[in-house]
């Protein structure tokens, strides 16, 4: 992947929605909720405060992060889902 994002952006790649309920129900492909997870593949370099100094991105590629589901812009890039958002969006890493 060629892209690399602006500022305090970063590009998440979703993690797979779950197939299946705890009791073992399968969901089908049309009632499946948007994935609010997913793995951080690219980070900006930070954004430029006010005052001129650099803010660091507290996220790094590999990072597993939680989001809000309607948060950032979804794109393909080589076939592949991923969204666009800034780290502000992401509310959890683990």
């Amino acid at each position: 992947m060629n892209v690399k994002p602006m500022e305090d952006r970063v590009i998440v790649k979703p993690l797979e929605a779950e197939t299946k309920t705890a009791g073992g129900i399968i969901i089908p492909d049309n009632a499946k909720e948007k994935p609010q997870k997913g793995e951080v593949v690219a980070v900006g370099p930070g954004k430029i405060s006010d005052s001129g100094s650099k803010i660091v991105m507290t996220v790094k590629s590999g990072d597993k992060v939680l989001y809000g589901k309607y948060s950032g812009t979804e794109v393909k890039i080589d076939n592949v889902d991923y969204i666009i958002m800034r780290e502000s969006d992401i509310l959890a890493v683990f």
